[in-house]
């Protein structure tokens, strides 16, 4: 685990998802942050989505490998990647990016690095609790990104 860095706030990274699927999207930027050599916990608001968010980690990808394992299995400190549900405290693999998926709440982000934060732009719900989200993690001190993708499929930060 790599230590945060002193008096630092967590990173907040909005990814307005409009051309990408969270199921392509996803996987993709896992496989950078472990690149990155860092560990992450992806938190979803569904936690009856968490078996299909595992089969997806696995088969995405022909020629990848994301391992990965589901909070509350053996073994769970051990896993780059860990998916969990809501309230499920903090990352037992030292995760040092949270990846909120499907509307899961945050929590304490003081031991995180970063936290990624998915919405699907066609989803108006899900529009206003990002921006209603954005006010908060900003008035919080964190420092905060906001990321669309252009025609061609390349994210850029816009803000």
């Amino acid at each position: 685990r790599l230590p945060a860095m002193s008096g630092s706030a967590c990173e907040v990274w909005f990814y307005h998802l409009e051309r990408t699927a969270l199921e392509r999207a996803l996987p993709q930027l896992l496989e950078k942050t472990v690149a990155k050599g860092w560990r992450a916990l992806v938190r979803t608001g569904q936690p009856g989505k968490l078996e299909a968010i595992d089969q997806g980690l696995w088969t995405y990808s022909d020629d990848s490998f994301l391992g990965h394992g589901v909070a509350g299995e053996p073994l769970e400190e051990r896993q780059p990647i860990l998916l969990a549900g809501e309230g499920e405290g903090a990352a037992p693999n030292g995760a040092q990016a949270l990846f909120l998926i499907d509307g899961a709440e945050a929590g304490d982000l003081s031991s995180y690095e970063r936290c990624v934060l998915l919405f699907d732009g066609g989803d108006e719900t899900a529009l206003n609790a990002a921006r209603a989200r954005w006010t908060r993690f900003k008035a919080a001190g964190h420092p905060v990104s906001y990321w669309k993708q252009s025609a061609d499929g390349a994210w850029g930060k816009q803000a």
